[in-house]
């Protein structure tokens, strides 16, 4: 099934956010929402994860868009429809040096004091010239 343009352009704008997320740091659904300017969505960034392509051939896939790296707004990795899904995702981030814990119920966890990445814009976004300005917050 296509993709309607709206929702193409979600889909885009999530991998592209999610592709600045830099190894060894983690963020949430909620945040990524937010940078890409539709903080109402976090569910709908969750869901554009779960449709990323496993096909290299794909302009976005899961070996150029690190989806391991976002999380809920608590720290826990979601659960999924496998069971395997949680413990694959807590495999790719200890493969980059992320501490993932196990509470004693086995819901898998990130400490966001220690790996949290929570920019107020993108650094895409900075380096166009639309986000902060440095300059003119000290001539006030």
């Amino acid at each position: 099934m296509t993709r309607s343009a709206e929702a193409a352009s979600f889909f885009l704008a999530v991998y592209l956010a999610v592709q600045e997320i830099p190894e060894g740091r983690v963020t949430s659904y909620g945040h990524i929402a937010k940078l890409i300017g539709t903080p109402q969505r976090p569910r709908q960034v969750g869901i554009c994860l779960k449709h990323l392509s496993q096909d290299p051939g794909e302009r976005h896939h899961s070996g150029n868009v690190p989806w391991q790296r976002v999380i809920n707004s608590k720290g826990v990795i979601s659960p999924r429809s496998q069971p395997s899904g949680a413990r694959n995702q807590a495999t790719a981030l200890r493969a980059e040096g992320i501490t993932v814990s196990a509470d004693a119920l086995g819901e898998l966890s990130v400490d966001f004091a220690e790996y949290g990445w929570f920019p107020d814009i993108l650094l895409s976004e900075e380096a166009e010239g639309r986000g902060w300005d440095s300059e003119s917050e000290h001539e006030s």
